[in-house]
């Protein structure tokens, strides 16, 4: 990765589903990569940024799998760890429509989880445009909570801009032991991207305005609340935003708030106004929303421009 762009920090998955229907009835299923920040990684890549992520993936197929789909995408993967005394992690899908799908994660002493302080690039990081990671990161184990308040700490020192998608998921960690690690995470960060239910999972009330503006006031320069098929509403640098969605037929909302944050972030690695930022994620996430998939819906530019002018 050239200095200046964006480095994402965290969790790869090799992701196995069905297009329709339940996965002991299929003949055939898709083979794809989730994980939050390698997701974030592929977006901001096919919208023209410099990428990279890093991480631990195990010395097996699904591993070789993830950094093969990350290095077709553009994303340098060169700072990834091999671990070969754990497996990759992998999630299976089973697809029946909008309503009705079941994620089911096999992450349980997976590599993902033995992140550490060692695997931090911290050269990376110091000459990287932004570093990003999501909630998701620290959830996964003790070590991987402190691994990501170590880099949080290298990039904050570096004077590299901290972006954090506040993700949570019950599978992970009990509520009130996320909702501290993860404020402390969000006051320590530049730009913070938030689901509504989540601001209020750290404590915070009212209406959405005003939960971007309570996030706001520990600490983050940029804060954007998602709020799904109602849009977001954002507060940076003291202005406050409204961000309508894009009306698309729903398919998949896997990735969806991935595809948001890359949309946003490549469009802050390349000085574009907020407006124009937050047009870019809400744009991405339709894009996201109608294929099943964590990536595959990504756009590129030109697909961007189609939606847009539409």
């Amino acid at each position: 990765m050239r200095p200046g762009g964006l480095l994402t920090f965290g969790e790869v998955l090799a992701a196995f589903g069905t297009t329709s229907g339940k996965l002991r009835h299929a003949m055939s299923v898709g083979v794809g990569i989730a994980g939050s920040e390698a997701v974030v990684a592929i977006g901001a890549a096919r919208l023209g940024v410099d990428t990279a992520w890093a991480g631990r993936v195990g010395a097996d197929e699904p591993g070789a799998l993830a950094l093969l789909r990350l290095r077709e995408e553009g994303v340098d993967a060169s700072a990834v760890r091999t671990d070969r005394q754990a497996p990759t992690g992998l999630v299976l899908k089973d697809f029946r429509n909008t309503d009705v799908a079941r994620a089911s994660f096999y992450r349980n002493a997976s590599a993902g989880t033995r992140l550490c302080p060692e695997d931090i690039p911290e050269d990376s990081i110091r000459s990287a445009g932004v570093l990003h990671l999501s909630g998701l990161t620290p959830g996964l184990s003790d070590s991987a909570a402190k691994t990501a308040f170590a880099a949080v700490e290298v990039a904050r020192d570096a004077g590299v801009p901290v972006s954090l998608d506040v993700r949570y998921s019950h599978a992970l960690w009990y509520p009130d032991d996320a909702a501290d690690i993860l404020y402390d995470l969000a006051s320590m960060s530049t730009i913070v991207f938030a689901g509504d239910d989540v601001v209020r999972l750290l404590g915070f009330e009212g209406e959405p305005g005003e939960l971007a503006s309570a996030l706001a006031g520990i600490g983050p320069e940029q804060v954007v609340v998602k709020l799904g098929p109602r849009g977001a509403v954002a507060e940076l640098h003291g202005s406050p935003y409204d961000v309508p969605s894009y009306p698309v037929r729903s398919v998949d909302t896997d990735g969806a708030d991935d595809a948001f944050v890359a949309g946003y972030l490549a469009d802050l690695l390349t000085d574009a106004p907020p407006e124009r930022r937050l047009r870019t994620a809400a744009a991405c996430r339709a894009f996201s929303l109608s294929v099943p998939g964590d990536s595959i819906g990504l756009p590129d530019r030109e697909e961007l421009q189609t939606l847009t002018r539409r």
